[in-house]
């Protein structure tokens, strides 16, 4: 413990003291009227310290208030906040020439990035709402009951935190691209795994309806800090011959600058 904080609880105690010294002097504690009994300075004493004590009047190095950090929806996953150089080039050999060619004439790249935005917005507003069962079919089954766990850890205001609105993501990118062969079984499964990234800012829809740019340095700004968020959702399709596979998510996860800097 502190020097602070001893000193703290050694002067509240002896306000403690003082107060109790005049009110068993002056007996204005505890009256008769109404059916109140007037107590004796010894059990006074004892009742108003234990009241004080329940109420923590003592400070101590614990008494922070609660953090409105959110914890992970799937811990123990890297977090990504930036774009690799070499994975950008190498995403951009797979998408053009394996992908296209081979797995999906109509594939495009940046098409899939748009569209990735909108499915971001639905599944964090059915995550903040708390709407479990709505994301069958959205994201795979084996993320449904860790999801589940961790929103049950979080406050209301923290789920809150998870909602994005496409309008007020400011920067996406496809971090990697993966494409994954199945070999078990008489026939080879082919699937391909997108990582995004979205940095968002809440509010940012309404500002520039009004005309207004967030500035470039607003990272560095208290008064944006907390309403950047970054996200990261791995999109995966089974590409097998035969198959018509959607789009799922098989990973995410919501964060804030701010927090991690902490």
């Amino acid at each position: 413990m502190s020097a602070n904080v001893i000193y703290r609880n050694l002067r509240n105690y002896s306000n403690l003291n003082l107060i109790l010294k005049r009110a068993v002097k002056n007996q204005q504690f505890f009256f008769k009227k109404n059916g109140y009994t007037t107590l004796s300075s010894p059990t006074l004493k004892n009742n108003v310290e234990q009241n004080f004590i329940n109420n923590r009047y003592f400070s101590n190095e614990n008494s922070n208030p609660p953090s409105n950090k959110f914890p992970p929806l799937l811990p123990d996953q890297p977090i990504v906040i930036w774009p690799s150089l070499i994975k950008s080039i190498r995403n951009f050999i797979l998408a053009n020439f394996i992908i296209k060619p081979y797995l999906d004439r109509e594939f495009s790249l940046a098409d899939f990035v748009n569209a990735s935005k909108k499915a971001v917005e639905v599944i964090s507003r059915k995550l903040a709402e708390g709407d479990i069962k709505s994301l069958e079919n959205l994201v795979t089954n084996d993320i449904i009951s860790s999801l589940q766990k961790a929103l049950s850890l979080m406050s209301m205001s923290q789920r809150e935190q998870i909602s994005i609105d496409t309008d007020d993501i400011y920067f996406s990118f496809p971090y990697q691209i993966g494409i994954i062969f199945n070999e078990e079984g008489a026939e080879q499964k082919r699937f391909v795994e997108i990582t995004m990234v979205y940095h968002s800012l809440k509010g940012l829809a309404n500002m520039r309806s009004r005309g207004e740019e967030p500035p470039l340095n607003m990272g560095m700004l208290p008064e944006y800090q907390q309403r950047i968020s970054i996200c990261n959702y791995r999109f995966i399709r089974e590409f097998t011959k035969g198959v018509e596979g959607d789009w799922t998510v098989n990973l995410l996860n919501h964060f804030k600058p701010a927090d991690e800097n902490k």
